[in-house]
């Protein structure tokens, strides 16, 4: 692998930084920005706004890592996954979701993932490693381009492979790094941002300038089967995570998203749903009911329509604001808790090591 810096791991103030030891002006930042983000570009040469000095200076000194496209599946609705290959052999997951109304680039933030969550196939991988605020960041960089999205309005939901919080510094760099105006300049607003509740992680969250929409995995209403669903919920629990979430300053007319996959005869009983809004009063709420995207290997099977039907119907009259998501990808393997890499394993002990950090 070459020793040269990485340029996508470096915000714009950074690279600013960076680019002042090599004689140039800020505003060769936003340029640099600009080639890499708006136009795709890995070499720098390309870049004929810059000098021929500074473009072999930049050779010299930074990389442009770009992963390659191991494979790309097609769905029968149109949701497209790519397994990516990234500069050391890591392989990873990222999906396009079309006409959500709006385009939707489904983002990993971890090579595999820690939380080991009982229905979720990534979470059987076990974490590899974390990825960085580039490797994040690119994934964006490189489908936005391959999609044709660059002059187009889309979302960003870090949903694919991971923990975000897990991974906070880098997640949150990558953010920072697809807002800034002169690359892809995304707004927060169509950023959203998943987690099981990493509670130190989700309380830093709070104070954050750059402040994306957040969705928090619950799939469960009493704490013993939280413990048994999300075993991250032995560490930070189900009451203590949710008065987290009353504490979080939400933007105004917006709403804490609540998923909860719905698994049959664990917890998508009339029973649940009452319990879980119960749960959710007093918080700025809305819930996504996840009907099970089933896969060897996940020991759970869907619950029927009517089942669907009856728990949505409970938490409206309830007053709870619900909607039921359509799966999507699930002929590919590409749909929520379905995507695993074959092959990526921890070395040993980092799998735990890394939950209790």
């Amino acid at each position: 692998m070459s020793t040269r810096q990485d340029i996508t791991d470096l915000e714009p103030s950074e690279l600013e930084t960076a680019l002042a030891d090599l004689g140039a002006k800020p505003f060769h930042a936003g340029q640099i920005y600009h080639w890499i983000y708006r136009h795709a570009l890995t070499k720098f040469n390309g870049m004929t706004d810059l000098s021929i000095e500074l473009r072999e200076r930049l050779t010299q000194e930074f990389k442009i890592p770009t992963p390659s496209i191991v494979s790309r599946e097609e769905s029968t609705d149109g949701t497209i996954k790519f397994l990516l290959q990234l500069e050391d052999g890591l392989q990873i997951e990222t999906v396009f979701i079309p006409d959500t109304p709006a385009m939707t680039l489904c983002v990993s933030t971890q090579g595999g993932c820690a939380m080991r969550c009982d229905f979720c196939l990534t979470g059987k991988m076990g974490l590899a490693r974390n990825l960085t605020a580039g490797e994040i960041a690119v994934q964006v960089r490189m489908l936005a381009h391959e999609l044709a999205l660059t002059n187009r309005s889309f979302n960003i939901v870090l949903m694919g492979m991971g923990e975000p919080l897990h991974n906070y510094d880098q997640t949150m760099k990558a953010l920072r790094i697809l807002a800034a105006d002169c690359g892809l300049a995304v707004s927060p607003r169509r950023m959203t941002l998943s987690t099981v509740g990493v509670l130190p992680a989700l309380e830093r969250l709070a104070t954050e300038p750059l402040m994306p929409n957040l969705a928090v995995s619950l799939h469960a209403t009493t704490e013993e089967l939280r413990d048994r669903l999300v075993p991250v919920n032995r560490k930070y629990g189900l009451a203590d995570l949710i008065a987290a979430c009353r504490r979080f300053p939400v933007k105004r007319r917006a709403r804490i998203t609540f998923e909860y996959v719905l698994l049959a005869g664990v917890n998508d009983s009339a029973t649940d749903a009452r319990r879980l809004a119960k749960l959710l009063k007093g918080v700025r709420a809305k819930v996504n009911v996840i009907p099970l995207n089933e896969a060897p290997g996940i020991p759970y099977r869907r619950p029927t329509d009517v089942r669907i039907n009856t728990f949505a119907r409970t938490l409206a009259e309830q007053q709870v604001t619900v909607s039921v998501r359509k799966s999507r990808g699930r002929d590919i393997r590409a749909a929520c808790g379905q995507l695993i890499v074959n092959g990526v394993h921890p070395s040993p002990g980092q799998q735990m090591a890394t939950l209790l950090d």
